[in-house]
C-alpha cells in the first residue's frame, strides 16, 4: 500500500515523457515534410530522428555520432543543427540558439514546424 503514491507519481511523469515525445516526432516530421524529405516517418524512431534532423540540416550523418557519444561538442553540434534546420524551413538561425534554453526548446519545434 506505501508503493501507491510512488506508483501514482512514475506513472505521471511517464505520461508526461510520452506527450512530449510525441510532439517532437509530430514537429519533425512535419518540418521534414515542409522541407521535402520524404523520410519523415523516422522523427518517430530515437537515433533516426537525430539523423534526419541531420539531413534536414543538410550536414553529414556521421555527425550522428558525434552528437551522441562526444559530451561539450554535442551540445554544440546539436545547436549547429538547429540553427540550419530553423534556414531550411526559411526562419532565422539564431531560433537554433534558443533550443538551450529551457521551456523555449518545446516552442521553436512547434515553431518551426506549424509557421508558414
Amino acid at each position: 500500500m506505501q508503493d501507491a503514491p510512488g506508483a501514482g507519481f512514475f506513472l505521471i511523469w511517464l505520461v508526461i515523457a510520452a506527450a512530449i515525445y510525441v510532439y517532437f516526432a509530430v514537429c519533425l516530421q512535419i518540418i521534414a515534410r515542409k522541407t521535402n524529405h520524404e523520410n519523415g516517418w523516422m522523427g518517430w524512431i530515437p537515433i533516426l530522428n537525430i539523423y534526419l534532423m541531420c539531413q534536414i540540416a543538410g550536414r553529414p550523418g556521421w555527425w550522428l555520432i558525434l552528437i551522441l557519444l562526444i559530451p561539450i561538442i554535442n551540445i554544440i553540434l546539436s545547436i549547429i543543427v538547429w540553427m540550419d534546420v530553423a534556414r531550411a524551413r526559411n526562419k532565422p538561425g539564431w531560433l537554433g540558439i534558443l533550443m538551450i534554453i529551457p521551456v523555449i526548446n518545446f516552442i521553436v519545434p512547434g515553431y518551426l514546424a506549424f509557421a508558414d
